[in-house]
């Protein structure tokens, strides 16, 4: 299977890993998402080209709120020359972020492709973002169908596979959207269904899977492990619930099965940073960058997931660094202030 690799700023340390590659700084714009009903012509590209902003910004998360930058009026060649060269340079640390949620998406399915391409069989994808967490809202579960269908186009595209199947949460939404996308170049079916694996089947993409199908999950899972082999990408799997009637042995059992997994692509944004990994590189903790609003500064790579202890250590010593440590105040503050901005951003 073909595969075309990412522009990214990692570098990777894993047997499945590709040749190590430098980081490409690209331009970034704004979108602004709006929650639209679904009606079948819906898409994505519909609904947000209006939205694109000819304007260049630098900021990461936070530029889905699509604010533009105001042009400088009279720039010389040599200023405006002047000036690129040093947005490239600020734009090191953090230009592996995506530009936009439909960029994230993008990025994600590319991570993947290279992830099968390298023989990898099981694959998790979150965007751990309220957006595609709280589907309550009107027009959310229509966004986050049109989502679904932009990476399994583009996992589609980059692995050159003509026989990838799309498995749904449930045989209602499975059916619906079959219905509605009749020009899909993927195969649909449901968790609950007798079959929902074909042998010709290649590639398997899970749609947000919930933790009350896991058994249909695992099964399928187990499936797909005999001869031949293929790959499952789970996208933004929803397998954990801290439910007081889950007793710890089936919470156990479910993490050792997720265990079997590798995160491919996770971007999860924090109240002053974020966490990111975008497959073959290593896991990146960001900060908020205090000089420049809407920036983020690396703060350290890891190979593994940070936990929530060594997140408390990392930022311990960002603080540390500083000059002055900010008081109790102006930490909840700027807690507050970095989650909402985001919060407001994404939700447009």
């Amino acid at each position: 299977m073909a595969s075309s690799s990412i522009g990214s700023c990692f570098y990777s340390n894993s047997p499945l890993t590709p040749s190590n590659s430098a980081s490409t700084s690209t331009a970034h714009f704004a979108l602004s998402f709006s929650h639209t009903i679904f009606d079948g012509s819906t898409n994505i590209s519909s609904l947000k080209k209006a939205a694109w902003s000819s304007s260049r910004t630098y900021a990461k998360f936070d530029k889905f709120q699509g604010d533009n930058l105001e042009e400088t009026p009279n720039t010389s060649p040599v200023e405006t020359q002047e000036q690129a060269v040093q947005e490239e340079q600020q734009e090191e640390d953090d230009s592996c972020l995506p530009s936009d949620l439909e960029g994230a998406v993008r990025q994600s399915s590319q991570a993947s492709s290279l992830f099968v391409s390298a023989g990898g069989m099981r694959a998790i994808v979150e965007l751990l973002i309220p957006q595609l967490q709280f589907l309550d809202d009107e027009g959310a579960q229509a966004e986050l169908w049109e989502l679904s269908r932009l990476f399994v186009d583009t996992l589609i595209e980059e692995t050159g596979s003509q026989r990838v199947k799309a498995i749904f949460p449930d045989a209602g939404a499975a059916a619906l959207l079959k219905y509605r996308w009749k020009d899909a170049a993927f195969g649909f079916s449901s968790l609950s269904d007798r079959k929902p694996v074909e042998k010709e089947d290649e590639i398997i993409v899970m749609v947000v899977p919930d933790y009350q199908m896991l058994g249909y999950v695992e099964k399928i899972a187990s499936d797909l492990s005999d001869d031949p082999p293929r790959p499952l990408i789970m996208w933004n799997p929803r397998l954990i619930s801290e439910d007081v009637g889950v007793g710890i042995n089936v919470r156990n059992l479910r993490r050792y099965f997720l265990s079997t997994f590798t995160p491919v692509y996770s971007m999860r944004p924090l109240p002053s940073g974020a966490v990111f990994r975008c497959y073959p590189g290593l896991w990146k903790v960001f900060y908020d960058d205090k000089d420049r609003p809407n920036r983020y500064l690396l703060a350290k790579e890891l190979v593994s997931r940070p936990n929530a202890e060594d997140l408390e250590i990392i930022f311990g010593e960002v603080e540390g660094k500083s000059d002055e440590g900010p008081s109790l105040f102006s930490q909840a503050a700027s807690i507050f202030s970095s989650l909402n901005r985001f919060m407001k951003a994404i939700s447009k």
